[in-house]
């Protein structure tokens, strides 16, 4: 009876003593973000790989995904995949039926300046040669070779045009050779079972590799924040130490114009931006920054845009 109940450990201990191999293309550094961290959002991903019998593929992706964005250290990520039960408490906290210290306030979702989203394209794994296997807690285990491949189209938008940035394939393969490693059943993207598979290592692949790819692209992308009240000549502006600013950093401080509508699609095309002048940190709180006015071709007002180029 022992010896059947320490069989699978020596099975595993086998199996990774052996040095299970997964290859993959090493990936260059990410890129280094200039200026104060910008707010993101990951939207879910849609699941267009065939693999219907698991349908939150799209939202494990993303979930992971955000977390890899935020270990980065990069950005301020926010949640909308549970934007629903966020609104729905400040719907509570409004009915007045909870207590006013504790109550949400209504409205006050922080937007995001860019919004990451895609679809899961291809989802797969192939196993080949065999022999009789050995399935533990979902895992199945056979002499053989195991490959698995994941690809992702990862889009970056422009979250108050709804224009698409840019958008991207991203790939992760792994390969497992002399045990062939699968997993069956329901899984989760972010389980320890299922990271331990070639789909596992594949996907964790996919997924840095969008990490580095949202990184380079968006240093292309000037951070943007807004003047939230200017007094006793100094310039408050919505952005803190949480986001990287430091005191001696410029702005320039812009006033966005009127909404150009394409009159034939209805679409916002985007906005004149007047500039109107230049700041430097003098205090930094953990929500907010303190400036002084550099120069100014006109009054500086709460809500004019504050730009680092």
């Amino acid at each position: 009876m022992i010896k059947r109940n320490i069989f699978p450990l020596l099975i595993f201990f086998f199996l990774f003593s052996t040095g299970i191999s997964f290859f993959a293309q090493s990936q260059p550094g990410l890129a280094r973000l200039p200026g104060p961290k910008k707010t993101i959002a990951v939207a879910r991903f849609e699941n267009t790989s065939g693999i219907n019998s698991y349908i939150a593929l799209g939202d494990d992706f993303s979930a992971q995904l955000s977390d890899a964005l935020i270990q980065s250290g990069m950005f301020i990520v926010l949640s909308r995949k549970d934007l629903g039960a966020v609104l729905s408490e400040q719907d509570l906290a409004e009915s007045g039926r909870m207590a006013k210290s504790l109550a949400a306030n209504k409205g006050k979702v922080i937007p995001a300046q860019i919004l990451i989203t895609g679809n899961i394209t291809e989802f797969e794994e192939n196993t080949k040669g065999g022999g009789q296997g050995l399935s533990i807690h979902g895992i199945n285990i056979g002499m053989g070779k195991s490959d698995a491949h994941i690809a992702v189209i990862v889009q970056i938008i422009d979250s108050t045009t709804g224009e698409i940035l840019d958008s991207k394939r991203v790939e992760g393969l792994a390969d497992a050779s002399g045990f062939a490693v699968g997993y069956s059943g329901s899984f989760s993207v972010g389980s320890s079972s299922f990271k331990k598979t070639p789909l596992g290592k594949a996907t964790q692949i996919a997924i840095d590799r969008a990490v580095e790819y949202i990184s380079q692209r968006l240093a292309m992308i000037p951070w943007q924040g807004r003047v939230v009240t200017v007094k006793d000549g100094l310039v408050y502006i919505n952005a803190g130490a949480d986001t990287g600013i430091i005191n001696g950093e410029t702005f320039v401080v812009c006033r966005k114009g009127d909404a150009l509508i394409d009159p034939e699609t209805g679409v916002e095309l985007g906005a004149e931006k007047t500039k109107i002048g230049d700041i430097v940190i003098s205090e930094v709180q953990p929500k907010f920054s303190k400036a002084k006015i550099l120069s100014n071709t006109d009054q500086i007002r709460p809500s004019d845009l504050v730009i680092k180029q």
